[in-house]
């Protein structure tokens, strides 16, 4: 073989390996990418929060186009009386006016579950609340008559308190010091969340100490787990507040208007394997 042979030969070599070691880079890649892709369209993916239980498929509480699984209830006008429209359905998304004092409530009473749904204020606060913290609420483990407030668990969410618990009616739960505590009949008492600063019921209050949310305008993940009646709240992948023994420990779940216009989106509910 002649030298131009020879190095014709070694070039042709030197290409096919370094064409094989490009094609192993381009295929390691490409397994990355679709790890990657199967691991965000996994079902358990998009949630980042650490200790969340295993988990059924979802229960989809709110689809994007209408109020269908719920019941609307206001404190002036009753059951299934909205004319108008404190609940109304915008763009795949829950508007919540805030203007009465009311809720839409889920149809179905749940036990044993993960709760995920997100937020964000609007710009109104109305009477009695007018110029006061933004308030709102999930309450859950409902059961007795619709009123504002029925008996229920509630994850606060308020400017500057968002996962703090209120116990209402009756309903009761210990706290993480062990302390147990019952809702008065017919008023509420709660437990803070945990490292809360000081806080101001003024409209836009954050908490300077240990604030949860993101800036207003922005959507906020709420997350619950409600397991044998041991709760846990997590704000933005953050335990907030955690409580065991809660009474009552099942029954249908909420979603506040509390004087403050807020949204309310991604409502899915999982049972617990």
């Amino acid at each position: 073989m002649s030298s131009v042979q020879r190095i014709n030969s070694l070039t042709c070599i030197i290409f096919t390996k370094g064409n094989a070691l490009i094609r192993k880079k381009q295929n390691w890649r490409l397994e990355a990418a679709l790890a990657f892709a199967c691991a965000v369209c996994s079902p358990h993916a998009w949630s980042a929060t650490k200790d969340i239980p295993a988990h059924g498929a979802a229960v989809v509480l709110f689809d994007g186009h209408d109020l269908n699984g719920f019941d609307i209830f206001l404190k002036s006008k009753g059951l299934n009386n909205d004319p108008d429209h404190v609940f109304r359905v915008e763009h795949g998304v829950v508007h919540v006016s805030g203007a009465e004092m009311g809720y839409i409530i889920t149809k179905q009473d749940f036990q044993n579950y993960y709760l995920r749904a997100e937020f964000k204020w609007g710009e109104g606060t109305f009477a009695p609340r007018e110029g006061q913290a933004r308030d709102s609420g999930i309450l859950y483990n409902i059961q007795g008559d619709q009123k504002v407030w029925p008996r229920s668990v509630e994850f606060q969410i308020n400017e500057g308190c968002t996962g703090d618990f209120w116990m209402t009616d009756g309903a009761a739960l210990t706290g993480k010091d062990g302390q147990r505590v019952t809702g008065p009949a017919g008023s509420a008492v709660k437990i803070d969340r945990f490292n809360k600063g000081p806080w101001k019921n003024v409209v836009g209050y954050r908490d300077p100490v240990n604030e949860v949310e993101k800036p207003h305008g922005q959507w906020n993940v709420v997350e619950l787990v409600n397991q044998n009646g041991h709760v846990k709240q997590y704000v933005n992948g953050k335990l907030a507040n955690e409580g065991t023994d809660a009474f009552p420990s099942s029954g249908k779940i909420l979603f506040q208007s509390e004087g403050a216009e807020v949204f309310f989106r991604n409502m899915k509910l999982y049972p617990l394997k």
